[in-house]
């Protein structure tokens, strides 16, 4: 059978960095060896690395001033064309969005007040009612906002298996109800008892514990631990 897998010496200098990222992993690369497979060619006197290189070299080295570089800038060299610098473009603005995740820090749940002014904007306006959930990891921070279900203004369905389902796949350790009272009552409802301790139950048998339930209005909100119903 034929081995049309040739070894990285006999590769064309476009295609090297490739293969180095499939045998050595893609930390193995340099900046320029990563650009490289961006624009994926270089000129017929210049590989894609050197062209990667140069490219580089203007800017010294600074992956942040290369994010910076508009299209005309980047088109002044030659061998780079539109469709090369917008794809060294598109790959700076991943990776500025990348590094903006990752300074974003989880917010900790330290109290039923604190969960309020998270959701009230969200629902605590709304002329309908939803039904949320804040999904926690082990230190009480939250990793997720969900909505679960939209209702009329008489209530709204919740699915129980849903719920859960979300918690594990994140790694949910713990979690929080919140709905919202389009009518500004506080007062919970015998609905609203039911699902908090049928949820409460659920959660019970996973070890996925329900912290608290929070109805949420415009201007004020109910806390089921907080007035004792837990």
């Amino acid at each position: 059978m034929e081995n049309n897998h040739f070894p990285i010496t006999h590769w064309s200098e476009d295609d090297k960095p490739r293969e180095k990222l499939m045998l050595k992993g893609k930390a193995a690369l340099s900046d320029a060896e990563l650009i490289a497979i961006l624009i994926g060619s270089g000129s017929r006197n210049e590989s894609a690395v050197e062209l990667s290189k140069r490219i580089l070299n203007s800017v010294g080295g600074n992956l942040n001033a290369l994010g910076k570089m508009s299209l005309s800038q980047l088109t002044e060299f030659k061998g780079i064309g539109e469709a090369k610098a917008i794809s060294i473009m598109a790959a700076s603005e991943l990776g500025r969005r990348r590094r903006a995740e990752d300074a974003v820090e989880l917010t900790k749940v330290t109290s039923s007040k604190l969960v309020f002014e998270i959701m009230q904007p969200i629902i605590g306006e709304l002329p309908h009612e939803e039904f949320w959930i804040l999904y926690l990891n082990n230190s009480n921070k939250i990793i997720s906002k969900r909505q679960l279900s939209i209702g009329g203004i008489t209530g709204t369905l919740v699915d129980v298996r849903l719920v859960f389902k979300n918690a594990l796949e994140l790694g949910a350790v713990s979690l929080i109800l919140c709905h919202n009272h389009p009518s500004g009552t506080l007062v919970p409802s015998e609905a609203d008892k039911n699902i908090t301790r049928k949820l409460k139950a659920a959660g019970d048998s996973l070890e996925v514990k329900v912290l608290d339930h929070l109805i949420v209005t415009e201007n004020n909100y109910f806390s089921f631990v907080d007035e004792g119903i837990f």
